[in-house]
């Protein structure tokens, strides 16, 4: 085993501690921070959503900071505020919650357009521009979002510019009987807080460099440029995926060969990240031929993309 995968390992071992029964969810959740993605974490309340992001941040030491989205919040309230300084005679600018390294952004869909819209330049360019100058964010910088997505009542749902900004979108889900009997004796999953942090800032960062230099060969990236353009001229979707999909999809998938000790990219690492990293970027046709569509979604639609696409070989 490689350095580079020991110290993934690790990360995702002591993360796992805290989120019992669900490795699927804790490899994505490391997977989009090794790749320097943002996660979009949909599901019913009460699955650990925040116990992951909480769990995350206090595993490689950084700053960790939850913020509650709410329909009056405003942008200043995520993004800092500059203030009169009398002393000073100039106005000095006072950081908000999004400055630090693991943002917690909890129903992110129950806040207005405008407070949404100020994360954008954050998630895209890691920096907060306000009162006509750039503020750089903390290294490394991963948004965590989170939204229920079974209650739409008194919410503004995520216009498709937003989704796309998320690199991978993943679903936790209930745990099986056994888990949730072991997390109901209390005697298996600790807190967050109790976690130590078995990685640095610095070996995360050195992570984040290696997996951008994971090898992807021609036959790959024309495997992905396939599958893209499949999403495109698909009868069961609307709006397929974008070039800035295709390259979360790169991205997610050089993390993912790094966390399975390779440098070098395989089909099967393309196919297994497909639905979390292109299923929120396209829209469903509103009304499907056939009672055998009823019901898709976009996972369904990407899923039958990645069946419909020859593997190279």
């Amino acid at each position: 085993m490689d350095k580079s995968q020991d110290l993934i390992r690790r990360l995702e071992d002591n993360v796992g501690r805290a989120l019992v029964g669900k490795p699927a969810a804790v490899r994505l959740a490391v997977v989009g921070l090794v790749a320097r993605g943002h996660l979009l974490i949909e599901d019913v309340p009460g699955v650990g959503k925040t116990t992951l992001a909480a769990a995350l941040a206090r595993s490689i030491g950084a700053g960790f900071q939850r913020i509650q989205f709410t329909s009056d919040m405003l942008p200043s309230d995520v993004l800092g505020v500059s203030v009169w300084e009398p002393k000073l005679s100039e106005f000095v600018f006072k950081p908000g919650p999004l400055f630090t390294n693991i943002v917690l952004a909890d129903e992110i869909n129950r806040t207005t357009p405008k407070t949404q819209s100020s994360l954008l330049e954050a998630m895209n360019e890691a920096q907060v521009s306000l009162d006509h100058s750039t503020y750089p964010l903390p290294r490394p910088f991963m948004v965590l979002a989170t939204q229920n997505p079974r209650e739409y009542e008194g919410t503004f749902p995520l216009p498709e510019s937003q989704l796309d900004r998320f690199l991978l979108r993943i679903r936790i889900g209930y745990p099986d009987e056994a888990d949730e009997k072991e997390v109901l004796r209390g005697t298996v999953a600790p807190t967050p807080a109790c976690l130590p942090p078995v990685l640095s800032v610095e070996e995360v960062l050195a992570l984040q460099d290696a997996a951008e230099q994971v090898h992807a060969e021609d036959s790959v990236l024309e495997y992905l440029v396939r599958l893209v353009a499949a999403t495109r001229r698909s009868p069961l979707l609307s709006l397929g995926v974008s070039p800035r999909g295709s390259l979360a999809l790169l991205r997610a998938a050089r993390a993912l060969a790094l966390t399975d000790g390779r440098q070098y990219l395989v089909p099967d690492d393309i196919r297994e990240l497909a639905v979390a990293a292109l299923a929120h970027r396209v829209i469903v046709k509103g009304r499907l031929a056939g009672p055998a569509t009823a019901g898709l979604d976009g996972e369904s639609a990407i899923r039958a993309v990645v069946q419909d696409v020859p593997v190279p070989r």
